[in-house]
């Protein structure tokens, strides 16, 4: 156990104690305990495995390259629809906790696994992804909104993209991207908070609800 971590734990104020016997299965499978993102996160020879972190409603284990898990018994929630390699389990009690004891450390295991045979996700590239029409119609009406959406990162462009065209209606779309130009003129991605935090932290879940 970290020293650390241990402080870390000892200050929680909600499930304080559920997530500890959490941190006892996962450090059973023997990872080396680390605080990132300020949560908890257990790695194997320098690469992030699990991390584990709550908030109002639960607690949960997030497993870094969770979409190569089996996943057998479907207990696997794909936080948003963005999120291509992440996979959780969430928890609301520890009964909860303690019925799953051990489908989490197979599960921790198989992800050790994964990590040691060197499988990467095979994440979607830039170019694979949709420019709806709307957004097209903007940047011809705006250079100044096309040459900032050129300018952000790929991968905060594919977050918008995602995001544009996940919208069934046009009207929708059309609202997106309007109520998203502030941010993109800015320079800001569709996770970044306007406070500064980011919602892609796993310590955020984008209402500033998170507990750490």
């Amino acid at each position: 156990m970290n020293p650390k971590i241990s402080a870390f734990f000892e200050e929680l104020t909600k499930w304080k104690d559920e997530l500890q016997v959490l941190r006892t299965y996962v450090l059973d499978c023997l990872l080396h305990e680390e605080e990132k993102w300020k949560v908890p996160c257990y790695t194997l020879n320098g690469k992030n495995i699990v991390l584990i972190h709550g908030f109002k409603d639960y607690f949960a284990i997030l497993f870094m390259k969770g979409a190569l898990l089996h996943d057998s018994e479907n207990i696997l929630i794909q936080q948003t629809e963005n999120v291509q390699s992440g996979r959780q389990i969430r928890f609301t009690s520890m009964k909860e906790l303690m019925d799953k004891e051990a489908s989490i450390k197979a599960y921790i295991l198989e992800s050790i696994e994964i990590e040691k045979a060197g499988l990467k996700i095979e994440h979607k590239k830039k170019e694979e992804y949709t420019i709806p029409e709307e957004l097209t119609d903007k940047f011809n009406q705006e250079p100044l909104f096309k040459e900032a959406f050129v300018a952000l990162t790929p991968g905060r462009q594919k977050g918008y993209l995602l995001h544009f065209s996940g919208a069934k209606q046009s009207k929708t779309r059309i609202s997106r991207i309007e109520n998203c130009a502030p941010k993109i003129l800015q320079g800001k991605g569709l996770t970044d908070c306007t406070c500064g935090l980011s919602k892609r932290m796993p310590n955020c879940d984008g209402s500033h609800k998170s507990l750490y």
